[in-house]
């Protein structure tokens, strides 16, 4: 008796790798404009005019600029941040306040806080400097 066996020839199937979503202008797109969010999200907002507390205008302990603010908003809590790169923790603004400041939602995603600063001219460099 011959035995006889048949191979079957087939061919490997492709490897399929993810597209990463830089490479796809739609998936960068829609990544761009969904909101911020997750536990270690930071927020920011500039806030150009001056910024009133309960009626009391805020002022830079360092240099007693007045307006023209960065709000950083990390979980529950916001921060205030001037030109000149001072920096506190503001409990009379809430979550909710900042998310009412927010006109215009469009999101820029830098790398990091820093980043954010310095792209944003809040790192000390334009220090009394105002944009008007």
């Amino acid at each position: 008796m011959t035995r006889t066996t048949e191979h079957a020839t087939t061919t490997p199937a492709p490897i399929t790798t993810p597209v990463p979503a830089a490479s796809d202008p739609l998936l960068q797109l829609e990544y761009e404009t969904q909101p911020p969010s997750g536990p270690e999200t930071v927020r920011l907002a500039q806030c150009p005019s001056e910024l009133a507390l309960r009626g009391i205008p805020v002022t830079c302990s360092s240099c007693r600029g007045r307006r023209d603010w960065l709000l950083i908003n990390h979980r529950r809590h916001v921060w205030i941040g001037c030109r000149c790169g001072a920096e506190w923790l503001e409990p009379e603004i809430t979550r909710r306040d900042f998310d009412a400041m927010i006109a215009d939602p469009t999101w820029t995603r830098y790398g990091s806080l820093a980043e954010a600063r310095i792209a944003l001219g809040f790192d000390g460099m334009f220090a009394g400097l105002y944009l008007e």
